[in-house]
């Protein structure tokens, strides 16, 4: 009930009520100040500042108690409890101006923080939901569905053409292609047989297999996936307010110099000032104005950035990794390559004719070649007598040709032999990171057609002005050695770590933060999510990328746009730069207004005002981050 009334009255309606009072009271404070006669709104028979009073004041006091009874240690001394010191105080000598502004303050500083440090943490529920929840088990010859929490190890599953596999195992029979992006991020379909691993959460694309399970239950890939998010998640503490940190000395100090005040000068007026003007407010509100002002900004350019602690992390980030496939890349394959073999065939006549055999072909590779053929105007031609093995290449009958597509193992079961030319044209693409798709026709080789992922042509110009921004760049992946090489090279990184799985990503981040470096990680998967959650920061690819990538991220990229990673660094420096200047601007006008409250210059109202301005300046400093320009 108290915890209800506390949230009621330190919600937004309630803070502006309070303000509206504050504001009925300072015209007549003002009047008195300046010579006239102090008197009260008349339509109020008290003091409108009791509303805010009331209103900010409870909050605060609620806040102190629960850090006093909760909080360990020199912790237990916070902010709220120098503020509600200052408050009573008012109160006991009749100022209560000067008791509503100084709460009324930190109310404001307490939702704008709200504002910017509210996160979604919908990622880790969808993570969990890919977890199967059933699976086919084989006993006796006979099939039958069971809970997948059932599934035991040495279980035989049969997985169906388009199931997921509940459970890690391996194949004992049949053959297929495997879309393990789930897990390893790659844009292409993995070719599995008899002796293979599958893993939990992936998807069976083809051909129909049975496993038989190895790691079940919360043992499997994908559980340990979803608890790597959740550990990464637990070991993410949330930011502590620098004038919490602060008060652990500006308490003490507050109440001794208050109390010398008194002890000097017989004036409890003059040690109620001091407790006024010695209140943190614009300390407490400099960090979440000039972070607000800068989520703003990011806004405007399509970066969402979910906290105020991400942005100021990432002012402070020395090494950005990038996962490739959907980051670096486009994530979509794309023919890069047409090689002929022999002068009988045209690249023409070999597209046209490999383009038309896959026509009816549902792998990836055999879909990007027709939609290539057909992009750029290549006529093709019916098929017939159309056969698929799943995971391996496809025969069909093209104007009365028989063509066999596939891989090199594919065309050597069906008594193909390929020349030391195919197999010099095949170790050439596989050192470029391509993948190939042999073309044969009566028991010969015609050709080969190379596809490859799509570097984005923003990510070269990017890295650079990254290292130029003294930003070390690296590169995390799931994808082959050379693959990983060659795409890096085209990109400008040096720096490359391949064939990882998300548990050895997770691994490669934390060597990195070893060695002292602040690090951010970039990426679009699911299986980025633990990645992204240990790294100090993370930027999900937003537009594209996974659901549960943005959600485990701590900044979006909405249109998917790499080339903003220099501006939102720039924007992240900027940032720490101003609150560093508004925290010591802050502390010159306290250190100011407190020499003046011991002179008698101030009272309890002119120091409020002064107090007030101090935040309002400290405000307008933070509003300028939203229209500079960081391009």
């Amino acid at each position: 009930m108290i915890k209800k009334i506390n949230d009621f009255l330190a919600g937004l309606p309630m803070t502006i009520v309070g303000g509206v009072f504050l504001l009925l009271d300072l015209v007549p404070h003002l009047m008195e100040e300046f010579g006239g006669t102090a008197a009260h709104i008349s339509f109020l028979p008290f003091d409108p500042a009791w509303v805010t009073v009331v209103i900010c004041g409870i909050p605060l006091l609620y806040l102190a108690i629960w850090r006093v009874i909760h909080n360990p240690g020199i912790s237990k001394i916070s902010s709220a409890l120098l503020i509600c010191i200052a408050m009573f105080a008012a109160i006991a000598i009749g100022d209560l101006f000067a008791a509503g502004e100084v709460v009324f303050i930190m109310a404001i500083g307490a939702l704008l923080e709200e504002a910017t440090t509210n996160r979604a943490k919908k990622g880790l529920k969808k993570l969990i939901s890919l977890a199967p929840a059933k699976g086919r088990r084989i006993r006796d010859g006979k099939e039958e569905m069971i809970p997948a929490e059932e599934i035991r190890q040495g279980d035989v599953l049969r997985i169906l053409p388009g199931e997921t596999i509940p459970v890690d195992g391996t194949i004992v029979s049949g053959e297929t292609s495997v879309d393990q992006s789930v897990m390893t991020g790659e844009s292409l379909p993995v070719d599995k047989g008899v002796g293979e691993d599958v893993f939990c959460g992936t998807i069976n694309r083809f051909g129909s297999i049975d496993i038989s399970a190895t790691r079940v239950g919360e043992n499997s890939s994908l559980q340990k996936l979803i608890r790597m998010v959740q550990d990464a998640e637990n070991k993410q503490a949330p930011m502590q307010r620098i004038a919490d940190r602060a008060a652990s000395w500006l308490v003490p100090v507050a109440l001794m110099i208050a109390v010398l005040s008194y002890v000097f000068s017989g004036n409890i007026v003059t040690a109620v000032t001091v407790l006024v003007v010695f209140c943190p407010c614009a300390l407490v509100l400099a960090t979440p104005t000039a972070i607000m002002a800068a989520i703003g900004q990011a806004t405007k350019h399509g970066v969402i950035i979910k906290s105020g602690e991400a942005l100021e992390k990432m002012g402070k980030v020395d090494t950005i990794a990038f996962d490739k496939t959907g980051t670096l890349t486009y994530g979509r394959l794309d023919v890069s390559d047409v090689i002929p073999f022999g002068e009988t065939i045209t690249e023409t006549e070999l597209l046209s004719l490999t383009a038309s055999a896959e026509a009816r072909s549902e792998h990836p590779l055999g879909k990007a070649i027709v939609a290539y053929a057909r992009e750029k105007g290549v006529p093709l031609a019916e098929s017939a007598a159309f056969k698929m093995t799943a995971g391996k290449g496809i025969f069909a009958e093209v104007d009365g040709r028989g063509l066999l597509c596939g891989s090199e193992k594919f065309l050597a079961e069906n008594g193909v032999v390929t020349s030391g030319a195919v197999r010099s044209a095949l170790e050439r693409l596989r050192a470029e990171g391509k993948a190939s798709v042999l073309v044969a026709e009566n028991g010969a080789c015609i050709g080969v057609i190379a596809l490859s992922d799509v570097l984005r042509p923003e990510a070269k110009d990017m890295v650079a002005r990254l290292s130029g921004m003294h930003t070390r760049t690296v590169l995390l992946t799931g994808d082959h050695q050379k693959t990983a090489e060659d795409f890096a090279k085209q990109a400008g990184i040096t720096e490359v770590r391949a064939e990882l799985l998300p548990e050895e990503k997770v691994k490669s981040i934390e060597k990195l933060q070893a060695e002292d470096h602040r690090v951010c990680m970039i990426g679009d998967g699911v299986n980025d999510a633990p990645a992204l959650k240990t790294a100090d920061v993370s930027v999900a690819m937003g537009s594209m990328g996974s659901d549960i990538a943005v959600e485990a991220a701590d900044i979006a990229l909405m249109s998917d746009d790499i080339s903003k990673i220099p501006y939102l660094k720039r924007l992240s420096d900027a940032t720490v730069r101003t609150i560093k200047f508004s925290i010591t601007l802050s502390m010159c006008i306290n250190f100011a207004a407190i020499v003046l409250s011991l002179l008698q210059v101030l009272t309890p109202t002119t120091g409020a005002l002064v107090h007030n301005a101090g935040s309002c300046l400290v405000v307008l400093i933070a509003a300028l981050l939203y229209d500079r320009k960081f391009e």
